[in-house]
């Protein structure tokens, strides 16, 4: 089994759990694994260097000085390793074998890292324990740059794909992912499996497990999993992150109507929502997509359940003091496009909707969540605006 360790901050934030981490990455190569480390900064390493720049410090020197955290990390960690009888080669940029190299516009030239990944490879075929400085990378002049928030995530998974590892595992200080944050909720609890989507949409909106961008490496062949620093065994526990990032358009073929509640401020009072969707979750009407203004509810909900939708709302309106007035708009299709790196793009939706403006077709809304866009069209021009966008990928 070939595995990819990642430590974060919080993992080797000490002496103490540098042991305990070399102790769990030692006890996988006695049972006969191949393993490579990514190790982060110890923790708080890299903003204390931050704060300590009081002066107008090139891009370069910044990223020079910064990453001292994380290659002090590695130093540690093949030493602990190395004198548990390990055989360990730290690496980071400016060595030889060093293998994650950015272009001119500070991406991941997956074509460059690829081939220099092959040194890992190597070491791995050979028993040796690769420990590789996370967040870091080089352009082609071998001058140090950085992957950006979470970029350590992104060295492991990124890694784990082309080294053809079997599974990454991401160490950190949480029980994995849990069903709420515990230090606001009571009875949360660890969730054994959950999909990248899923945590995509957690990670963007704030839960701190895998940065985002680190997930767009995964493959479905690739596991990726986490658990808590002190869990110590790194073959089981956690969470495991199941599936991978599929560029999907989805033409929905099925009309839409869309159902419109105005009242004033509306948006600001609480239960309005609830008291609407529940009124058709009773009469099983399914809500397609929601959204709001400060003055309206919007509603789309298949077309055949439109009049009995309206009447159900209708009731609701003439009971509430917020609520003034309930309308539909018909008929409606809805393209949905869903992509791991849509949120990592930029421009990505002016890029959507600019094909669908230069054809006059028009949008009557567009909804967007961490992985898709929603764009919502008149039935009629259905079939162009999917022809269109499809041309995008």
């Amino acid at each position: 089994m070939r595995v990819v360790a990642k430590f974060g901050g919080t993992s080797v934030g000490n002496g103490q759990r540098i042991t305990r981490a070399a102790e769990s990455i030692a006890e996988v190569v006695e049972e006969g694994h191949e393993i490579a480390v990514v190790a982060s900064a110890m923790g708080g390493t890299t903003d204390r260097l931050l704060s300590a720049i009081e002066f107008d410090a090139s891009e370069d020197d910044r990223a020079e000085i910064v990453s001292m955290g994380e290659r002090t990390a590695v130093r540690m960690l093949k030493g602990a390793l190395e004198a548990k009888g390990i055989d360990a080669v730290f690496l980071e940029p400016g060595h030889d074998e060093w293998p994650i190299i950015t272009d001119a516009y500070g991406e991941v030239d997956v074509d460059a890292t690829n081939e220099r990944v092959e040194h890992c490879r190597e070491m791995l075929d050979d028993g040796v324990v690769p420990v590789i400085t996370g967040f870091l990378a080089a352009d082609y002049n071998d001058s140090v740059t950085t992957l950006g928030r979470g970029g350590s995530d992104t060295t492991a998974v990124m890694l784990g794909n082309f080294v053809d590892a079997d599974e990454v595992v991401i160490v950190t200080d949480v029980e994995g992912v849990m069903t709420g944050d515990p230090s606001v909720v009571e009875g949360a609890r660890n969730v054994g499996e959950i999909s990248v989507d899923e945590i995509r949409s957690l990670s963007f909106r704030g839960a701190e497990v895998i940065a985002p961008s680190a997930l767009t490496y995964k493959t479905d062949e690739l596991g990726v999993r986490v658990v808590h620093h002190q869990h110590g065994d790194l073959l089981t526990g956690g969470t495991t992150v199941e599936g991978e990032f599929e560029n999907l358009i989805d033409l929905q073929e099925r009309k839409l109507t869309c159902i419109t509640v105005a009242g004033r401020a509306i948006r600001n009072q609480p239960g309005i929502l609830a008291v609407v969707s529940t009124a058709l979750a009773d009469a099983g009407i399914n809500v397609e997509a929601t959204s709001s203004g400060m003055d309206s509810l919007t509603f789309y909900a298949e077309s055949e359940s439109a009049e009995a939708a309206e009447t159900l709302v209708h009731d609701e309106v003439v009971d509430d003091e917020v609520m003034s007035s309930v309308t539909l708009d018909s008929d409606f299709a809805v393209i949905r496009i869903t992509g791991g790196e849509l949120p990592e793009q930029s421009g990505s939706l002016h890029r959507l909707l600019e094909p669908l403006s230069d054809e006059h077709i028009h949008i009557n809304d567009v909804m967007t969540s961490a992985t898709s866009v929603s764009i919502f069209v008149d039935w009629d021009n259905r079939d162009h605006a999917l022809e269109l966008l499809q041309t995008l990928f």
